[in-house]
């Protein structure tokens, strides 16, 4: 998910003027912190990552340096990613995603592109309004995918934000490694999340790499363009992380005032689904007793709630890590499939 900020108003020019050499001067000041000198240097560590991408794609080192040189160190990245919306309560997160408006969305995608989504789901062996979900939260169906440059945002990560440094610097050479039939368009033009994301399912590039389908055969993968390659892209991903056809997402779990504390640190399934309700929390459905299961406790709107998640739950944080998207992901999917059952019934 991304977070683009549009300013409402022109600045000063004396304030605009501050602002820049503010942000010039922090720039300058990680990259003294990385041991490299100003920007005549080029960017921290761009020598060593130009050489380990030429050895290992034959690559021009003239042209990646060239590429290189012309990114961007972005303060307002840097202050995007020190905000990210999953450090909100369950309460105050699920409003964001769980809007009249992205439900109605939701559904009329489905119905628009319904064969080529129960085709691509039924390849994958992945529910449809999961697929949809996934578009719904991260880019609102293709609306938002994104106005950051691609190359800014992974150089000022990569190159000039030390605590997530080694991811960033990866998903760089990873970048530059792809090759033009795998991107959108040349990847000096590229625009994504603050982060890096790219195109619908925004997708970091060892995703693009590693899940990412040609499925309208036309010899290259567009996930800003091509609904085929987007949607076959989120279902090969689901199917490639252990979706299972079929299987629940989670359940909401009723807790009894004797119930056991239990804290759990991640949300991969590790318990017999009898374990909790021996611990005091049952499902409010019928399950399988023997299901591999796990415990989310959020806080809602009206006080804490307990959710007993499953392996497909898991699949979902591997797209995200937070528990409180993959809920908000599987809540969405079930309000979408719902509004179009209600219009076949309809019909």
């Amino acid at each position: 998910m991304q977070s683009v900020s549009h300013p409402d108003a022109v600045e000063p020019v004396a304030v605009a003027r501050r602002r820049r050499f503010r942000r010039a001067l922090a720039g300058l000041v990680l990259a003294l912190a990385c041991g490299v000198g100003p920007a005549l240097a080029g960017h921290p560590g761009q020598a060593q990552l130009v050489a380990e991408v030429a050895q290992a794609t034959g690559k021009s080192p003239a042209e990646l340096n060239a590429l290189l040189d012309g990114a961007e160190f972005k303060q307002g990245i840097i202050d995007a990613i020190s905000r990210p919306a999953e450090a909100k309560p369950w309460k105050d997160y699920r409003p964001i995603f769980l809007t009249r408006e992205r439900i109605d969305q939701g559904i009329a995608f489905y119905l628009r592109h319904r064969p080529l989504l129960e085709q691509m789901g039924q390849r994958y062996g992945v529910a449809p309004q999961y697929i949809v979900a996934i578009l719904g939260v991260e880019t609102f169906y293709g609306r938002i995918t994104g106005s950051y440059k691609v190359l800014d945002a992974l150089v000022t990560l990569g190159l000039y934000y030390p605590p997530r440094a080694t991811f960033f610097r990866n998903e760089l050479k990873v970048l530059l490694e792809l090759p033009a039939s795998h991107l959108a368009g040349p990847l000096d033009t590229l625009t994504g999340s603050y982060a890096g994301a790219q195109g619908w399912p925004q997708f970091m590039p060892d995703s693009i790499r590693d899940f990412a389908v040609d499925a309208d055969d036309d010899g290259r993968i567009d996930l800003k363009a091509s609904l085929p390659d987007i949607v076959a892209s989120v279902a090969n991903y689901f199917k490639q992380h252990g979706w299972v056809s079929g299987a629940p997402v989670v359940a909401r779990a009723q807790r009894q005032p004797s119930a056991k504390v239990v804290e759990i640190d991640d949300s991969q399934p590790r318990w017999p689904l009898e374990q909790f309700e021996a611990w005091g929390y049952a499902p409010v459905q019928a399950l399988d007793p023997a299901l591999s299961s796990s415990l989310q406790v959020m806080q809602g709107e009206h006080g804490e709630e307990s959710w007993l998640t499953f392996q497909n739950f898991y699949v979902i944080t591997r797209y995200n890590r937070s528990p409180l998207y993959a809920l908000a992901v599987s809540q969405l999917a079930d309000a979408i499939m719902r509004g179009v059952q209600a219009r076949d019934h309809q019909s």
